[in-house]
């Protein structure tokens, strides 16, 4: 049995004969709101206008090495309503989730954490910024359903386009 301190006791089990562990692996270990601002700027007054709001909800996701074997992935929500009158309200979440890998090559690692990590933390801050729109006095802000595998994809294609222009034109500052 893998000892108790370990984060990934999950992941321990060997798969070879002779004890070592080099299967690749990645588990999620826990989640969690690492920050949680709501403003209501208006109110009471807000509660009154009756013109329909403005929405503007911005996704970035972050990821950070906290050991060999764990990274915290952040998914970066903010939710911002406003009329011509005012501000109604803004929302910025950081929800998070620790991320356990273990031999895993270095693309995989990279699609887990930027692709398959906020997937499974979205429906968690999806809720969080539902309860906190609510809570403000507003109706329940859902979020529509995010494919963060083909946000993914694309970012990779946009990142290929833009080095393949870079290496047909000089660099800046020189002729």
């Amino acid at each position: 049995m893998a000892d108790e301190g370990d984060v990934l006791t999950d992941l321990n089990t060997p798969s070879s004969g002779n004890g070592a562990d080099n299967r690749p692996t990645a588990g999620f270990i826990t989640q969690y709101i690492k920050d949680l601002s709501v403003e209501n700027p208006n109110a009471p007054q807000c509660f009154q206008w009756n013109e329909q709001p403005q929405l503007d909800v911005q996704v970035n996701i972050a990821s950070e090495k906290v050991s060999d074997e764990v990274h915290e992935v952040t998914l970066k929500v903010t939710c911002a309503a406003k009329t011509s009158q005012g501000s109604l309200y803004l929302i910025d979440l950081d929800y998070c989730g620790l991320m356990g890998m273990r031999n895993l090559p270095d693309e995989h690692a990279h699609a887990f954490l930027f692709a398959e990590a906020p997937r499974i933390l979205f429906p968690f801050a999806r809720r969080v910024i539902a309860d906190a729109s609510r809570d403000a006095g507003f109706p329940p802000l859902m979020l529509d359903p995010m494919d963060f595998g083909a946000l993914y994809q694309q970012q990779l294609a946009a990142r290929a386009q833009e080095r393949q222009q870079g290496e047909g034109s000089p660099p800046a500052g020189e002729a």
